[in-house]
């Protein structure tokens, strides 16, 4: 989870002049977005060695294509490979009216089709600004590029006539007991998630989706995470050194997806609605330095799972399996696994609280300790749900949970993730539009 960025004037939030570009009005940035090219790209080296033999490293890497179409976004479930870095973009929409907003998501969805597909950006003279960033050569890779839209409460007020169709549990993110939410870091008209292999796609992406959507939104703020490898084995672990995202449901299964996560056809919901899901954000900052006094009996039972496997308190091994479900019904007191401790209050596995506890974590870590008198690193927490009531729930038990000393959340929002774009002709969010 994270601490907070907001940008300013002609600067992107990575620091890059967007005066690089030259201005484009937003409906040529539409046209701009619809052009195509073929893929390929070409590695130029440095010097006489590297022009008589290409170095093996210089090959260009593999990159994997995530299918942009479908009646869900990509990006939300994503199995079984999750992408290793993300950008959470908030935006305020400065759109002056209905038609300019529809051309905003019509751009936001040309944008994302070629960028995720790859390709090659239109030509420009060499005395015209250029149609890209460059930062991925000549053609633009796929690099298992996915881009995740969802929208805000705030989208929803009296500016574009939409205040009837909001999605029904659809609010502005509060403060919980022990939040220090920063104005400049928390909610949003629309959230972008960009996720992918490498960091440069990611860039390259946002740099692109700015230049074309500058004259009708405007960025709030950012968070930049990555998801870090596997140590060992299983899932990954946070800056606290614990596996995360253990429990979660089977995105290959698509009864537990249709049952926790994807709002269905008929329900309490608006009918454009159906095939999105509940998305939220939480930048929660770590207090590393206070973490790392902690003996490590004491942080698993902060935690309720060993630190070295993942497994429940009652497995001892150092290669138990983290899949191993916790058991409370034995331990009504708490004596193994404290009722205070994290897993345990997100999930006490009573029948009172079974419909608040499942949700689709895909969480990154972040670092933006540079230049700054001490560390700053924490969690973008990122989960998905069918209703955002699940989520609130959950987090209203862990506002007494035993790591709140040792973490505070800074910033986020609440966002339903639109559902997908089926075909060239669709676009994000034209059931809400139309």
């Amino acid at each position: 989870m994270a601490d907070k960025t907001s940008p300013d004037g002609e600067w992107s939030a990575a620091g890059c002049p967007m005066g690089a570009f030259a201005r484009r009005t937003f409906l040529q940035g539409t046209a701009a977005g619809l052009v195509v090219g073929t893929a390929g790209e070409s590695v130029l080296g440095n010097g006489t060695a590297a022009a008589t033999t290409a170095p093996e490293a210089d090959a260009e890497p593999t990159s994997r294509t995530i299918p942009f179409h479908g009646y869900h976004q990509a990006g939300i479930s994503l199995p079984p490979h999750p992408q290793r870095v993300a950008i959470f973009v908030a935006l305020d929409v400065t759109a002056s009216g209905r038609k300019e907003l529809t051309e905003l998501f019509r751009t936001l969805t040309a944008r994302a089709r070629f960028l995720t597909a790859g390709g090659r950006p239109p030509e420009t003279s060499s005395t015209a600004a250029p149609s890209s960033s460059g930062i991925l050569g000549p053609t633009v890779v796929a690099d298992g590029l996915t881009v995740t839209v969802g929208v805000g409460a705030s989208l929803f007020d009296d500016r574009y006539g939409l205040r009837a169709r909001k999605p029904v549990q659809l609010v502005t993110m509060k403060a919980f007991e022990h939040d220090d939410l920063d104005p400049a870091l928390s909610q949003g008209d629309l959230l972008l998630q960009i996720c992918a292999d490498n960091r440069d796609t990611t860039v390259n992406a946002l740099l692109d989706i700015l230049m074309h959507t500058k004259s009708v939104a405007k960025l709030r703020w950012r968070i930049d995470g990555q998801r870090n490898p596997h140590r060992p084995v299983g899932v990954r672990r946070d800056w606290f050194g614990f596996k995360d995202g253990i429990s979660n449901p089977d995105t290959t299964s698509a009864s537990q997806m249709d049952q926790a996560v994807w709002v269905q056809p008929k329900s309490a919901e608006p009918a454009w609605t159906a095939g999105g899901t509940y998305h939220v954000v939480r930048i929660v900052h770590f207090f590393i330095e206070a973490w790392q006094k902690v003996p490590v009996a004491q942080q698993e039972r902060i935690f309720g799972r060993r630190k070295a496997s993942g497994a429940p308190l009652y497995a001892l091994g150092e290669n138990d399996n983290d899949k191993f479900d916790p058991i409370y019904t034995n331990d009504p007191q708490g004596v193994i696994t404290p009722l205070n401790c994290h897993i345990r209050l997100a999930n006490p596995q009573t029948p009172e609280t079974a419909a608040t506890s499942t949700i689709l974590r895909r969480s990154f870590d972040y670092d933006r300790s540079p230049n700054l008198p001490e560390l700053d690193m924490g969690h973008a927490f990122n989960c998905f749900q069918q209703e955002l009531h699940t989520y609130i729930a959950m987090q209203t038990r862990l506002q007494s949970e035993a790591l709140v000393p040792f973490i505070s959340p800074r910033g986020g929002g609440y966002f339903f993730a639109l559902p997908g774009v089926r075909d060239n002709k669709d676009y994000y969010a034209r059931g809400l539009l139309t």
